[in-house]
């Protein structure tokens, strides 16, 4: 969304790379009354250094057992997978739920397909594997560890860009995902501007509090001078 700051997401994700980070857009957020938009705490960096920031594109799993369903798209091969993953779009987040956590959600070839895409990385609520592939393409992925254990004879995905929750927290289409070390936070698109526009404020205003306390002032008189802490 334009805005007197940024003129489009390229703007936006930029000064978000170069000044923010989740602790202070997840302030900002429970500022607003949204206090639920953090995703569970095990879902983390597979390198410390990795920041994922982009649309969502949120990607239905289930578990399937065995062949025997009359329904058709689970006779595929990874059920809808490989369409989703070929529908990503360039600056777009790979976001995963709904699978039980025994195998699995993402891989090293799938992080080059998405790669090529121009996705900005993968989000999933379960497990990714082929670790040491995923960490040569440099490709930022957030899961809960590694294992593994493959999805295929196991679960299939079910449906793409539809909203879903991981942990309570709703993801829709197009929200903004931004993750780093300290976790994964979920942006409403209808409140992004608001959010981004005060997490700078907010950010460039904690700079002025830090050299403050540097400087030898009281944590007290700091807060009270420029209610930041």
């Amino acid at each position: 969304m334009k805005t007197d700051i940024w003129k489009d997401d390229a703007e936006l994700f930029a000064l978000t790379r170069a000044e923010l980070y989740t602790a202070v857009v997840g302030d900002i957020m429970d500022q607003m009354g949204l206090l639920n938009q953090f995703l569970p705490p095990s879902i983390q960096p597979l390198r410390a250094d990795m920041v994922a920031l982009g649309r969502a594109m949120p990607v239905l799993e289930a578990d399937v057992f065995g062949e025997g369903s009359s329904n058709p798209l689970l006779k595929k091969p990874f059920g809808l997978m490989l369409e989703a993953l070929d529908d990503l779009r360039a600056g777009e987040i790979y976001v995963c739920t709904g699978a039980s956590p025994t195998y699995a959600l993402w891989g090293e070839l799938m992080s080059a397909r998405a790669t090529a895409c121009g996705a900005a990385g993968a989000v999933v609520d379960g497990y990714s594997r082929d670790t040491r592939g995923i960490l040569a393409l440099n490709f930022p992925m957030f899961s809960h560890g590694r294992y593994a254990q493959d999805q295929a004879p196991r679960g299939k995905v079910i449906d793409f860009r539809v909203p879903l929750t991981i942990g309570g927290v709703r993801i829709a289409p197009g929200d903004v995902i931004f993750g780093d070390m300290d976790g994964v936070c979920v942006v409403p698109r209808e409140v992004e501007t608001e959010v981004f526009r005060r997490a700078l404020e907010k950010a460039r205003g904690e700079k002025t509090v830090l050299k403050a306390i540097q400087s030898g002032m009281p944590a007290r008189a700091a807060f009270d001078q420029y209610g930041i802490m």
